[in-house]
């Protein structure tokens, strides 16, 4: 009897464990041993029985998938690590925040690092060879520390032909830190000269 209550333990584990990759792949061992309330050992066990890899590969497996879908932009321009991507709907990036990117006489970090990710996941959402920011409401509703890990969700709200809003949310555990309204637009097709290129 003891042995089925320890199985529908482990199960039961196993399923949030899934369930939290499912939302977010980047996890640590350590992030899942803290929210399951394991031993960071009890989490690389599920892991292996489950055939879940290692957050490094989930990283790259995750890039590859992800950053080929991306129209607007180049893999390298991308501000924060997209993990989810449906175009014309909704995108989700992680960017873990270092030392680098804030001041270093208090560790906050500066803004522009958490605007660069949301107007990233803003321009990476929409289906377009050129999209551009053309305005932005952007609030910053607390300070963020090194070390932080922010993940931004951009949805697209509302759609005009070639003219998008997409709200963007980013969050650092369950804080909301910032929130944008981006009205972003899809350009006709230019050549490097600024000039309209006609296509055949």
């Amino acid at each position: 009897m003891q042995n089925t209550g320890v199985r529908q333990g482990r199960q039961a584990r196993q399923v949030q464990l899934r369930r939290l990759l499912a939302k977010d792949p980047l996890l640590t061992d350590e992030d899942l041993a803290r929210e399951l309330g394991v031993s960071v050992a009890t989490v690389r066990l599920d892991r292996v029985h489950l055939g879940i890899p290692e957050v490094r590969q989930r990283a790259e497996d995750l890039a590859r998938r992800v950053v080929d879908n991306v129209r607007a932009m180049e893999g390298g321009e991308l501000v924060g690590q997209l993990t989810e991507l449906v175009l014309g709907e909704r995108a989700v990036s992680v960017l873990e925040t270092t030392p680098e990117m804030a001041f270093s006489r208090h560790g906050v970090v500066r803004s522009h690092h958490i605007f660069a990710q949301a107007d990233s996941v803003a321009l990476a959402v929409i289906d377009g060879d050129i999209v551009l920011t053309g305005l932005a409401n952007a609030k910053f509703k607390r300070p963020v520390l090194v070390g932080e890990r922010l993940v931004a969700e951009g949805r697209v709200i509302r759609r005009r032909q070639t003219r998008f809003v997409v709200l963007v949310e980013t969050t650092s555990g369950r804080d909301v830190v910032f929130r944008g309204k981006f009205l972003v637009v899809a350009l006709p097709h230019w050549d490097k000269g600024g000039h309209h290129a006609h296509r055949a």
